[in-house]
């Protein structure tokens, strides 16, 4: 009898570290195959046939549809170069250039991956819409107030990522430096 109890107790606890390592992957992310640029971090295998089972099973819980590696990558950033994580109370600024690509995007979402609610109804800009310095760089204002310029509003919401896509691009799996794929910097800059 004691054997058997020994057993269950022991079935059930690996169950629970099972399970709860599961749920925290899903729930957090898996760095499996990522690309960490600055504060940007990308999972180029994620639209491919050799996506790692987590993230499988982290997009499926999600309902998102990944960028296929043919069409491009989708880079994330929670925090800005310094690690300090992004709040919509604190003016950010986004500026430099983005490696090569046809065309892309950044958008701001919430902590939920949903687009954040403003009264201009602004949630990103594309390659073909933002103004840029004469040298081809760009600046983009991050901030609960009105700015002049390249303005995204966050509403003033407590936390937000942002979403730069990359479409037809050569960065990648094999992509691993700054210098490879220059990216934008993200420096925060006033918090009240």
């Amino acid at each position: 009898m004691r054997l058997i109890l020994g057993c269950l107790l022991a079935f059930v606890i690996a169950a629970v570290v099972g399970l709860g390592a599961t749920w925290l992957t899903l729930t957090r992310g898996t760095a499996f195959g990522a690309v960490p640029i600055g504060a940007w971090t990308a999972w180029p295998r994620t639209g491919t046939q050799d996506i790692d089972p987590y993230a499988r099973a982290s997009i499926a819980r999600s309902g998102e549809l990944p960028v296929g590696s043919g069409d491009g990558v989708a880079f994330l950033a929670r925090a800005d170069d310094n690690g300090q994580t992004l709040d919509g109370r604190c003016d950010v600024t986004i500026s430099g250039v983005t490696p090569q690509a046809r065309f892309w995007t950044i958008t701001l979402y919430d902590t939920q991956g949903r687009l954040v609610a403003n009264t201009v109804e602004r949630h990103g800009f594309t390659s073909q819409e933002i103004v840029r310095r004469a040298d081809g760089s760009f600046e983009i204002s991050v901030a609960s107030r009105v700015r002049s310029g390249n303005w995204l509003p966050t509403g003033g919401i407590e936390r937000y990522l942002l979403v730069l896509r990359l479409y037809d691009t050569p960065v990648g799996v094999a992509t691993r430096a700054a210098r490879e794929a220059p990216m934008p910097a993200i420096q925060s800059r006033a918090c009240p």
